[in-house]
């Protein structure tokens, strides 16, 4: 259903930095990275679609965070979204609700909420249950 996510950035060297160390701790390869355009794509592992990008946006003007917006990565544990949300708050980000099961949303939602250093608001979540 997603083809990409594209979420604007003003500093694309600090968003690169930050995103770099998210997506690695959700496992999720680099498949290209622009800093004179600026942008970069990420991609899970062996699969082509879809991308998350940050770059600056098309138009030119800096980016702005929309009220309401949200990003939800997929996390493949609930120990990789716990490892995302402490390497966000440890490279610049925000707290907008610590690691935790969410039972509003169904019995094995277990999930982290942050904003990245340019404000945007990223969740990093798994629905599986907890595996022996």
């Amino acid at each position: 259903m997603i083809s990409h996510v594209f979420v604007g950035v003003t500093d694309f060297a600090r968003a690169f930095r930050f995103y770099s160390v998210i997506m690695g701790d959700l496992g999720h390869k680099l498949k290209f990275s622009e800093p004179d355009k600026p942008w970069a794509g990420w991609m899970a592992e062996g699969m082509p679609r879809p991308l998350f990008l940050i770059g600056g946006p098309y138009d030119g003007n800096p980016a702005r965070c929309g009220n309401g917006q949200m990003v939800a990565l997929l996390a493949p544990d609930r120990k990789s979204v716990d490892k995302a949300y402490a390497s966000a708050l440890a490279t610049g980000g925000s707290c907008e609700g610590a690691p935790g099961l969410r039972p509003e949303y169904h019995p094995d939602y277990y999930g982290a909420y942050f904003r990245d250093p340019e404000g945007n608001k990223i969740c990093v979540c798994c629905h599986d249950p907890v595996r022996e």
